[in-house]
């Protein structure tokens, strides 16, 4: 197959791209800096439709993972302009394209659509309970999942849907903006203070399980379909923390603790059989296993 990756380096994409490749694909991958060394590569904002438009007229692919998006939260409120031009207006510039030239399109959503949804967060979860998004982050990848829905009704392009679930690890690079784990490992490896919210819990998952699954949708594609992707570790912050903690021999003095962090889903409690069903889902890697993986990928990264 010939694939096209956007947002191809960040974590999870240079990720699945990497294993696509592993496993005999074509891979072309997107994103937005000057990388003219790297093969393959094309530099693109996806919220230019023209800029895009062009890709797909120098090129024919027969599935593009679309993961190219503004991350966050807290991104979304100081940088909200980019964060809708890059997710809604990228996700609706990509099914317009979707509608011309037909391939098919694996479009990432997050667990943050569940929003206020106290429950087990199965996917039909959407469709049977009316749902707050929190945040600005959640309303677009929710805004994207009803276009690539939109579209298929509307023109018959063929989409799977799926959510990612707090994937973590190496080639997540520290930001303020970044994932809690993430901020964890880099402000306790440097000796800097951070917040632990004691009332969330979370549902983690490294970034090869997840790569890995990803990479098995072409081969069992089913238009229409959605999956979260998530790992089987459900554990709150303060575990987390501790975890990180522990590996560098550090006691939580550089830790605040508080109860709950406002506009943001307290507790992702994920059911991913469906995953397990139709993609092998089998997540291999736990969170004591993960933490320091990514911790010494850090020390290197960061010559620590």
């Amino acid at each position: 197959m010939k694939v096209l990756v956007t947002g191809g380096l960040g974590a999870v994409g240079s990720r699945l791209a990497s294993e696509l490749r592993r496993r005999g694909h074509e891979v072309c991958v997107l994103d937005l800096p000057h990388q003219g060394h790297l093969p393959n590569y094309v530099r693109c904002d996806v919220g230019n439709f023209r800029q895009l438009e062009r890709v797909f007229e120098a090129h024919r692919f027969d599935y593009v993972y679309h993961l190219a998006a503004e991350f966050g939260r807290w991104n979304g409120e100081d940088f909200y302009e980019t964060l809708w031009t890059t997710n809604a207006v990228g996700t609706k510039n990509m099914v317009r394209l979707q509608k011309r030239h037909r391939f098919r399109l694996i479009q990432f959503s997050s667990s943050e659509v569940y929003g206020d949804h106290e429950g087990t967060m199965s996917e039909d979860v959407t469709n049977e309970y009316p749902i707050k998004q929190l945040n600005d982050y959640a309303m677009t990848k929710w805004v994207n999942e009803m276009q690539v829905m939109n579209s298929a009704e509307m023109f018959g392009t063929e989409t799977v849907r799926v959510r990612l679930f707090n994937t973590y690890g190496p080639g997540e690079y520290y930001s303020p903006y970044r994932s809690a784990l993430c901020i964890f490992m880099y402000r306790a490896l440097h000796d800097l203070s951070y917040t632990v919210y004691t009332g969330h819990h979370r549902t983690s998952t490294y970034v090869t399980d997840t790569a890995r699954t990803l990479a098995n949708i072409p081969d069992n594609f089913v238009p229409g379909e959605v999956y979260n992707v998530g790992g089987l570790e459900y554990h709150d912050m303060k575990e987390a923390s501790d975890t990180v903690l522990a590996y560098l021999g550090k006691d939580d003095s550089l830790v605040t603790y508080e109860k709950g962090e406002p506009y943001t889903t307290r507790d992702k409690k994920v059911d991913v059989s469906r995953a397990i069903r139709d993609l092998g889902h089998n997540p291999r890697v736990s969170l004591e296993e993960g933490i320091p993986l990514t911790i010494e990928w850090m020390k290197d990264v960061y010559a620590k």
